[in-house]
């Protein structure tokens, strides 16, 4: 009688010296970080859109008349920011009327520039935004000849002097003499301001001036302190304001001017426009709050018409108000900039701006990178276990004794994979349970073969 026993294979393993022990995988970390790299690279390259470029060392600022307040504004606005390196380059013009122009012109290279309240609304320049109304700046109508009420019909027929073509004044004067019936023939219109305005009134050779400005303006000093000429008080103020809306009536107190000698001899109510500052849409951030901190050192005393502290303020809405300006009002100069030069300010503002959502994508990430690291090399063992289940099932449902040697070259081939294969020392604990696991399946193959392979005994 002829005996058949299974002997178990045991795979050849390789010598321990021909192992290779890790304790990391350099392809497994790479692989691992290359997505927390990818969603880093993703971030820093999204959180770089919204940073401005380093803001410009100069920008054009569109005024008025060499002679006018808003050029004399204007060279307060370049002292000041000339302290932090910022040159502001100072262009002339006839008045807002121009100014708007310019700032609507994409060829231009001006960013900024005075516009007085009525010249222009967002509607029809969409592309800009206000930092603000920085001062009344009252509509002054001197004349000659006897005391006149509050009726501009009577300038009819007289030598008017609005401005010149461009300018705010002109623009206004004429919205004023229309509404009174004024403007046309045969009254005189003349494109004079200014100083060459009051010289020629002064002279006899206008009988009528209108001059848009601050009390400080040497023109309309001159015509203040003359008495040759009066002041015209608008006594029906509050029916232009409902006419004009952003018209305001202000008052000029009896003495205001020089006490002395008792100028104006009586209180006089003006009409006044605000100044506003108007920016373009592509001016500086950076810049934009250096220039409303230059507004509120400038503007932000006590003056003939306003309070300290009134200006400047977002009193006039024809141009939505810019972010910078709204978040001054709302809470002053940014944090940075009033511990810190402009330079270093901005300079850290933008590098902020870059590193905080860095830094809440990157924490989250690397904590997360062991985790994958840690998840592929599982993976691997899972799938040698995926392989182990499904040999296990096929023995347990299709077992076949004559497939016996393709039983056992699968599991030494998954065995010595497990065992060869580079593992980091980390998982060795996972390599031998699998390999235990192997060894069970083994066995359940050695008792299934016992049990349906026939024993042959020789005849005695």
């Amino acid at each position: 009688m002829v005996e058949y026993r299974f002997f178990r294979y045991v795979p050849r393993m390789k010598p321990f010296s021909r192992l290779r022990v890790t304790k990391i995988s350099l392809r497994d970390a790479v692989a691992a970080g290359l997505p927390v790299i990818t969603l880093v690279l993703l971030t820093f390259w999204i959180a770089y859109q919204f940073v401005k470029p380093a803001p410009p060392d100069s920008f054009v600022l569109t005024t008025g008349s060499e002679e006018g307040g808003y050029h004399a504004f204007g060279k307060r606005y370049q002292e000041i920011l000339a302290r932090n390196g910022i040159k502001v380059e100072l262009q002339p013009s006839a008045g807002s009327v121009e100014n708007l122009a310019r700032l609507a012109d994409e060829d231009s290279e001006v960013e900024a520039g005075f516009v007085q309240a009525g010249t222009g609304t967002a509607a029809d320049y969409p592309d800009l935004t206000t930092l603000g109304s920085v001062y009344f700046e009252p509509i002054w109508i001197f004349y000659r000849g006897a005391l006149m009420e509050d009726r501009l019909r009577q300038l009819r027929g007289k030598r008017i002097a609005v401005g010149p073509l461009g300018g705010g004044t002109r623009r206004l004067a004429t919205q004023l003499l229309l509404v009174n019936n004024a403007f046309s023939p045969p009254t005189k219109i003349s494109d004079l301001g200014g100083d060459k305005a009051a010289q020629a009134l002064l002279a006899g050779k206008l009988d009528v001036v209108f001059l848009i400005g601050p009390a400080e303006s040497p023109a309309i000093t001159t015509l203040l302190n003359d008495k040759r000429v009066k002041l015209l008080s608008f006594d029906r103020a509050p029916a232009y304001t409902k006419t004009f809306p952003f018209l305001s009536a202000v008052k000029l107190p009896q003495g205001a001017i020089n006490l002395m000698r008792d100028i104006p001899p009586r209180d006089i109510t003006l009409l006044a426009p605000t100044a506003n500052i108007v920016v373009t849409e592509d001016f500086h951030p950076a810049l934009a709050d250096l220039m409303m901190q230059a507004l509120a050192e400038t503007h932000g005393g006590a003056g003939v018409f306003q309070k300290a502290g009134e200006f400047p303020t977002n009193r006039d809405h024809e141009f939505p108000l810019s972010k910078e300006a709204q978040r001054y009002y709302a809470s002053g100069p940014p944090f940075l900039q009033r511990y810190m030069p402009f330079w270093a300010a901005t300079l850290i503002d933008r590098i902020i701006v870059l590193l905080v959502p860095l830094l809440v994508v990157l924490i989250p990430a690397v904590r997360l990178t062991p985790t994958l690291y840690s998840w592929r090399i599982r993976s691997r063992i899972y799938r040698w276990y995926g392989e182990l289940k499904l040999l296990e099932l096929e023995l347990a449902q299709h077992f076949d004794a004559h497939r016996m040697q393709d039983y056992i070259k699968r599991l030494n081939d998954l065995e010595a994979r497990a065992h060869t294969r580079p593992i980091p020392i980390a998982f060795t604990a996972d390599v031998y349970t699998l390999r235990q696991h192997i060894g069970m399946v083994r066995d359940s193959l050695h008792a299934q073969t016992t049990a349906t392979v026939p024993v042959a005994t020789p005849d005695t």
